[in-house]
């Protein structure tokens, strides 16, 4: 419907200031314009109600896909948790498999000084104690 300035400016006198010319009544383009676009338009009211359609899917397939991404996400992370213990446990047996052979080298070695210690005592041990008895003995310090 028009409005009723619409409607006051049909009659507004055609005309430049000057010299009396014919009144007329000035051309309503809006109307023209409207009475032209308006079948164009209505044949688009069904390419718009597809394409409000087709947002909606668009809309609903993105929330579907990020909720699986997040899914997976979730999925990801509980996987790396789980496997990091495991690759811990690996990589702390790897760590022990290959000090093992230089610590029973080390234990080996410490068990043959040991030994030969305990021999050398043994060679030794009586003429240290012979010199302590024999030291003793000459100081009168032996209670008798």
């Amino acid at each position: 419907m028009a409005s009723l300035r619409d409607l006051l400016q049909r009659y507004r006198p055609v005309g430049t200031p000057g010299a009396a010319a014919r009144p007329g009544v000035p051309a309503d383009r809006a109307a023209e314009v409207a009475t032209e676009l308006e079948p164009v338009l209505a044949l688009l009211a069904g390419t718009e109600d597809e394409m409000r359609h087709l947002r909606e899917e668009a809309r609903a397939e993105a929330h579907r896909i990020r909720q699986e991404a997040a899914r997976q996400a979730d999925d990801l992370v509980a996987a790396a948790h789980d496997r990091a213990s495991e690759v811990r446990a690996q990589a702390a047996a790897n760590a022990r498999a290959a000090a093992s052979p230089d610590g029973e080298l080390i234990v080996e070695a410490a068990r043959e000084n040991a030994r030969r210690l305990r021999e050398r005592a043994a060679v030794m041990l009586p003429e240290y104690v012979g010199r302590a008895v024999a030291t003793a003995l000459s100081t009168g310090q032996v209670a008798r």
